[in-house]
């Protein structure tokens, strides 16, 4: 059956991959005829709909459409939150896409991500890596908005939960590097130089690595 919801998880699947290896032409149909799929069988208000509004309103993002990414993204956010609750972690996946959106076109944004952050610390503790992914973008926001004294121990939280994932599983988060960089960045902006900027990195190494020890 050509309209079966497996069929659109199928595609978005498909879709996934193929936007992943940055061929966003390929995806965008897959993501259409998924979402709309979805939205025939299941209704418009199910979480599986949200999600695909939120996966094609990414890639609206990246092929920079934001004006019609960004009415994607709040309708995927209001559907969360009246499935799912406000305080799920599926909303502040969304809270954290459309923060990202406005933040780039220079919109409040701010609210939004201490709003995911806060989720995410109540959902999974404190030191989840989710919670660094979340913690490194609202300091991300602060630093571009000249409160780099707020956003550098956010920084350093962020990079710390992420050198404890790796000492405690053995494996490198995807995004310890950018995370590591925008720290070092932010230490930078605060006048540290290079050498002091690796002697923290070190302390901090040492710091997590006698916690597991």
């Amino acid at each position: 059956m050509p309209d079966h919801p497996d069929v659109a998880s199928t595609l978005n699947n498909l879709a996934l991959s193929l936007s992943d290896t940055n061929r966003k032409i390929e995806a965008e149909p897959l993501y259409r005829r998924a979402l709309s799929i979805w939205e025939a069988t299941l209704g418009t208000d199910q979480p599986l709909v949200a999600q695909g509004l939120n996966n094609l309103a990414l890639l609206l993002s990246d092929t920079n459409r934001e004006s019609e990414a960004e009415p994607m993204h709040r309708l995927a956010l209001r559907i969360r939150e009246a499935s799912l609750g406000p305080d799920h972690p599926l909303v502040a996946q969304g809270l954290n896409s459309l923060a990202s959106l406005l933040s780039d076109t220079d919109r409040e944004a701010e609210p939004l991500y201490r709003r995911a952050l806060s989720i995410q610390e109540a959902t999974f503790g404190p030191d989840h890596p989710l919670v660094a992914l979340s913690l490194n973008n609202l300091a991300g926001l602060l630093y571009d908005t000249n409160r780099n004294s707020e956003a550098e121990p956010m920084f350093r939280r962020a990079l710390g939960i992420l050198i404890a994932f790796r000492v405690s599983t053995g494996h490198t988060h995807p995004n310890f590097e950018s995370v590591k960089r925008n720290y070092s960045l932010s230490l930078k902006e605060l006048g540290n130089s290079p050498e002091q900027i690796a002697k923290t990195l070190e302390e901090i190494e040492k710091e997590i690595q006698s916690a597991y020890s």
